[in-house]
């Protein structure tokens, strides 16, 4: 229950509150054995893709790198990839640990990261991810990624659109970040996506600077 209404919190911006949940559910599973947890919503395959351990730290992960708290989100994300069992759970954990290593000047390790990643890897679900760790490892390209936005943005889209922002920022282009992740938020049908969320932190903690 701390793991499900933790990522409820998350989805409505109470970031503390989140937090606090997945801290707890994290205590309560230390030292248990992992399980299996049902998709809410199957894949193609009908194949889970995820645990309840790795579910906890990943959205503790997540709600900590909406913060801006990068050091915190990567000891959640080093948790997170320990549990990270399904193709498709290192991939997602990879995309966010890489571009939390790369904000915390941790050059070496995300390097080092992006090069285990493989574009053969089989996944169902992280499609996005993965083509935006391609993207990372110059092995995409910007065209290849853009989707549609505004009314007709998708999760997908949504998604690709915030890691299109990050390259762009860590590339050196702060302006083309911050356009990309203002268009990212007139896609309200997109509100609970995590991209969506992300670039909401990332233009509200820009605006307290």
């Amino acid at each position: 229950m701390y793991r499900h209404r933790g990522h409820r919190h998350l989805s409505v911006r109470e970031l503390g509150k989140a937090i606090a949940d997945l801290e707890r559910a994290a205590e309560l599973t230390e030292g248990r054995m992992d399980e299996v947890e049902p998709d809410g919503l199957p894949n193609a395959m009908n194949i889970p893709t995820s645990t309840l351990q790795f579910n906890i730290w990943y959205h503790l992960a997540l709600a900590h790198y909406v913060a801006g708290d990068f050091e915190a989100a990567l000891d959640a994300q080093r948790n997170c990839l320990r549990v990270s069992v399904h193709p498709d759970s290192v991939v997602a954990t990879s995309y966010w640990m890489y571009m939390t290593m790369r904000r915390l000047g941790l050059e070496d390790e995300a390097q080092e990261l992006l090069d285990s990643i493989d574009a053969g890897i089989e996944i169902i679900e992280s499609v996005a991810y993965l083509d935006l760790l391609l993207l990372f490892k110059g092995e995409r390209s910007l065209g290849d990624l853009i989707g549609p936005s505004a009314d007709a943005a998708t999760l997908q889209s949504t998604t690709t659109s915030y890691g299109l922002g990050v390259w762009h920022l860590l590339n050196g282009r702060p302006d083309d970040a911050h356009e990309v992740w203002e268009r990212i938020l007139e896609g309200r049908n997109q509100w609970s996506a995590f991209g969506y969320i992300s670039a909401e932190g990332e233009l509200a903690r820009s605006a307290v600077r």
